[in-house]
């Protein structure tokens, strides 16, 4: 083979190498996070508990992970509670999705804690967890306030439980605790999400409704029902936000990990919104 045809065909495996690169470069370019948007998931997990009775941390982690949610909002979480084997439910759930774990108390249970928690693939800036002023005896609830940085912008993402009593008294109550908090934020954009055992006609839905936006009325398709997780007939969990973000899409994935299903919303940070520098 003469030396002029060795060199081309160098010449030629070097043009497919670099071609080959480039085309991997460009898949990277469309996987990577796009940094206007995130999803964001409410989950009452029911201590781990599916429908088949069995406390396995694995089905929630693998719901999480196939709907790529960037920040979990966890309801009915255990840590060294005497059902669950004393174990650490957020801390676990953390490992198994490689996420950032919040765990906040709301009263003691079984020898252990019992609340609510945060998963985040974001940096935390700041955390509380705040208690209700109860109206009447039970279960302490709670407010758990988590503020992000989400690619430079200031997100307050507030995650709470409510009382599942008939009459809306001890919710309207909650919900005015929220709304004082929320009006104190200068954080770009507030999502308050969770449990609210509510209906959509209900008038604790109204009392959010007069502050916040609900993202399923805006990017979900069909009825929203997330409870209970084997015969869905009520819509009970909640995404509401500012104006400062945009819901992209809603759904509701089927599971039957928890009593419970997942709601996840995808948002979209509305342009002209400025990216905080502190």
């Amino acid at each position: 083979m003469r030396m002029a045809e060795r060199l081309y065909r160098w010449w030629v495996v070097g043009v497919l190498i670099a071609l080959a690169a480039s085309l991997v470069g460009l898949a990277d370019l469309e996987t990577d996070p796009d940094p206007i948007r995130f999803r964001l998931m409410t989950y009452n997990i029911h201590h781990g508990e599916g429908m088949d009775g069995r406390v396995d941390l694995e089905r929630i982690a693998e719901i999480i992970r196939r709907e790529g949610a960037d920040i979990v909002a966890l309801q009915e979480v255990d840590r060294g509670v005497a059902r669950t084997a004393r174990r650490d439910l957020a801390g676990e759930l953390a490992v198994l999705t490689g996420m950032t774990c919040l765990f906040s108390n709301n009263f003691q249970f079984q020898g252990g804690e019992y609340g609510n928690a945060l998963l985040t693939r974001f940096p935390v800036r700041e955390w509380r967890n705040q208690h209700y002023r109860m109206l009447r005896e039970g279960e302490q609830r709670g407010l758990l306030e988590v503020e992000l940085d989400v690619n430079g912008r200031r997100l307050l993402v507030l995650n709470t439980h409510l009382d599942f009593r008939p009459d809306d008294a001890e919710r309207l109550s909650n919900v005015a605790e929220i709304l004082a908090r929320t009006k104190s934020s200068d954080a770009d954009a507030v999502v308050v999400c969770g449990d609210f055992n509510s209906l959509p006609e209900s008038p604790t839905h109204a009392a959010m409704k007069a502050a916040f936006q609900d993202a399923w009325e805006a990017a979900g398709v069909g009825d929203g029902f997330t409870y209970s997780s084997d015969r869905p007939v009520r819509r009970i969990d909640y995404v509401f936000h500012t104006p400062g973000l945009a819901p992209v899409r809603a759904w509701v994935p089927s599971s039957l990990a928890s009593d419970h299903l997942p709601l996840i919303v995808e948002f979209r940070w509305l342009e002209g919104r400025a990216i905080r520098k502190d």
